[in-house]
């Protein structure tokens, strides 16, 4: 793409369906490599990832060639369709509907990678759900209560 020039980072947030803790840590970092590749083969470039049980968050250096919701569609299908071939679940693995999507300037990167891989500490002291209503509010997202994750 001749003269055009971007600086788009997006943190992802998206859950499993129903919540569930279906992310084990035996193939957490294999999902994880998946997802890396299937964001790299859409020429935008991971700077962190971390699959919580019922969770996820990539934080993500775009290209203008894509939508950030057809990226996060082809990361959703094309992990699920990765998990639900390996049978590392029982049943149908499916993330639930819907993400979130949240801006970084490139002065903020180090903190973002920083808080992507501290998943583990920051959901000792804060659930999913905290978490992510936190981000809404401090990114002052208009949100319907009633449209958010299945919280379970």
């Amino acid at each position: 793409m001749a003269n055009t020039y971007t600086q788009l980072y997006i943190q992802y947030v998206f859950s499993v369906q129903g919540r569930e803790n279906l992310i084990q840590e035996r193939f957490r970092d294999e999902l994880e490599k998946v997802i890396c590749g299937i964001i790299s083969k859409h020429k935008c470039k991971t700077y962190a990832i971390y699959c919580n049980p019922d969770h996820a968050h990539v934080f993500v250096g775009m290209h203008p060639t894509i939508a950030p919701s057809k990226l996060i569609e082809q990361v959703k299908s094309g992990s699920t369709n990765w998990l639900n071939s390996k049978r590392y679940i029982p049943g149908r693995f499916l993330w639930q509907d819907g993400f979130g999507a949240f801006t970084y300037s490139k002065s903020h990167i180090d903190k973002v990678v920083k808080y992507v891989l501290d998943q583990p500490l920051h959901h000792k002291k804060q659930t999913f759900k905290e978490e992510y209503i936190a981000f809404l509010k401090n990114f002052d997202v208009d949100f319907n209560s009633n449209y958010l994750f299945e919280w379970y």
